[in-house]
């Protein structure tokens, strides 16, 4: 539904009557001063003109000319007129037989001087009527500037905050008076303010006259306040900002000590109030679509977990549950070596149960944005000591070794998270490349950042695969030597945590054979003698 408001058009008011007069009284001698100066000018023209034997045609087109001058120069039709007539009664003074009075032998003068006049008024009206088309295009040039302007900074706004922020800029440049909003509370009374200048109006708005005005204002969809029929004893007019689905806020536009706005004014402030309306309007709907998005994603991530732990669950859990059963029934009658095995086999199948939970506690809290990350500097070879001390088990039946460039290279970062990064990729190789294999962990400085590097000697990746080893639940062709294969979960998780903390992740072939994973971190300085 579209409501529209009419506002009464209203005269400025002045603070007091004889401010008023001083200042009509002013303007007019000013006006009158400017008429008789073109006149005395076109006078003296005229006699110029009278002494070098010129006709009386060309001086009566002098004084017209004088006539259209006025008209230009001064703000109100009577001054234009006036002129007019001091123009034929000067004419007939000067320059008609007998010179130096007001009467004419020349029966035919009457009828030039009344043509003189006519043509003298309808000349200042002309040029009149062209003043008030300039004045009202360029209004009309003025109010698409300041609504274009308007548009332009709320399509910027990011937030409602912002939006207020933009529209209460605009108005109070367009009204060069303070302005204010009411930021509306959910049960209809009125909330925080904000003034435009800072503070400017404020004891014109905190009393509870006037926040009676902005509630009934917000109830009821309408104007109130000063210039209104609704709490006229109000200091300032009350407007509404509306939505679709409603009031979103009370502008706020003092009037005390400033007059009521004009008709124009009127005009241009509801159309910038619609304006923060309807762009208040897409800032809610679109953060309820982000929120519906995410509602969703957050949705597809629980359906797709259960789909794939369910399915994925069965192989180590059967595993545990079968060997424990071989344990409970047979355990006196097999060897300590069998024995020995099938506890194995249980501690194998339970860490990979533990390191699959991790993963997915650490997806679900970044998926979520509740993963606080804590960013500090970090030297890399004490990271990549600590990640060592939680590689698979079987770690030891390949050669693990570390390279750096720098002892004392440093990157910004959350430890924790990156633990889990370096883990994640090693125990990948360890996984899925033959043992004996050399894995390498290694790190170098790029420009202002650190980029770490693990390779392995493995088979490597296909370029089918590099293309979706980063994806969730992807899990590619790689099988282990167990028959279980993993949820895909590792690689997207370290994805996530290295782009939370503003580097990149990527996969290539490591020449000769096997593969190369890298991501970058913010480097560090290291600062001496501190």
């Amino acid at each position: 539904m579209k409501y529209i408001h009419i506002l009464p058009d209203s005269q400025p008011e002045y603070r007091d009557r004889e401010h008023f007069l001083r200042d009509s009284i002013a303007f007019s001698f000013r006006d009158l001063l400017k008429a008789l100066l073109v006149i005395a000018v076109s006078s003296a023209i005229g006699l110029l003109f009278f002494r070098a034997g010129f006709r009386d045609a060309n001086i009566i087109t002098v004084y017209n000319l004088g006539v259209l001058v006025t008209a230009i120069w001064t703000s109100g039709r009577i001054y234009s007129a006036l002129a007019a007539l001091l123009s034929v009664i000067v004419f007939n003074f000067l320059f008609t037989a007998p010179r130096f009075t007001l009467f004419a032998y020349d029966a035919s003068y009457p009828v030039t001087f009344l043509i003189m006049l006519v043509s003298g008024v309808l000349t200042s009206s002309l040029a009149m009527r062209i003043k008030e088309q300039a004045k009202q295009a360029a209004r009309k040039a003025y109010r698409t500037e300041v609504l274009l302007e308007t548009s332009q900074k709320l399509q910027k706004a990011e937030n409602a905050d912002e939006i207020l922020d933009y529209t209460g800029q605009q108005l109070h440049k367009l009204l060069d008076r303070p302005v204010f909003f009411y930021q509306m509370k959910a049960h209809g009374k009125t909330g925080d303010i904000t003034f435009y200048p800072s503070d400017a109006a404020k004891e014109a708005s905190l009393s509870q006259k006037e926040k009676a005005a902005a509630n009934w204002v917000y109830k009821n969809n309408n104007h109130a306040g000063a210039t209104t029929d609704t709490f006229p004893g109000a200091k300032n007019l009350y407007l509404a900002i509306r939505g679709k689905q409603g009031v979103l806020g009370v502008a706020g536009i003092v009037v005390e000590g400033y007059g009521a706005p004009d008709s124009f004014e009127k005009n241009l402030l509801l159309a910038i109030l619609d304006e923060c309306g309807l762009a208040m309007d897409k800032e809610r709907f679109s953060r309820e679509k982000q929120q519906a998005e995410m509602v969703a994603r957050q949705e597809s991530l629980r359906a797709n977990l259960l789909r794939t732990i369910s399915h994925d669950l069965r192989t180590p859990l059967t595993s545990i549950s079968g060997n424990a059963g071989i344990l409970m029934e047979n355990g006196e009658i097999l060897d300590a070596k069998k024995r020995h095995a099938l506890y194995e086999n249980i501690y194998d199948d339970s860490l990979w149960l533990v390191d699959l939970v991790e993963n997915l506690l650490s997806v679900t809290r970044l998926e979520n944005g509740t993963m606080e990350i804590k960013k500090a500097p970090e030297l890399i070879e004490e990271v990549f000591h600590e990640a060592m001390q939680h590689l698979d088990r079987r770690a030891g039946e390949h050669h693990i070794e570390t390279r750096i460039e720098n002892d004392l290279m440093m990157a910004q970062m959350d430890v924790r998270l990156l633990i889990q990064v370096i883990v994640n990729i090693v125990n990948n190789a360890i996984k899925y490349t033959q043992q004996g294999s050399h894995i390498t962990l290694s790190a170098k400085e790029a420009e202002s950042q650190v980029e770490i590097s693990i390779s392995d000697d493995g088979p490597g990746i296909n370029d089918e695969a590099k293309a979706h080893i980063f994806d969730m639940f992807y899990s590619g062709d790689n099988a282990r030597g167990d028959g279980r294969r993993g949820l895909g979960l590792g690689l997207s998780l370290c994805k996530s945590i290295i782009t939370a903390h503003g580097g990149r992740i990527w996969v290539e072939d490591n020449i000769p054979r096997g593969t190369v994973f890298r991501f970058t971190l913010h480097a560090v300085e290291v600062k001496s003698g501190e």
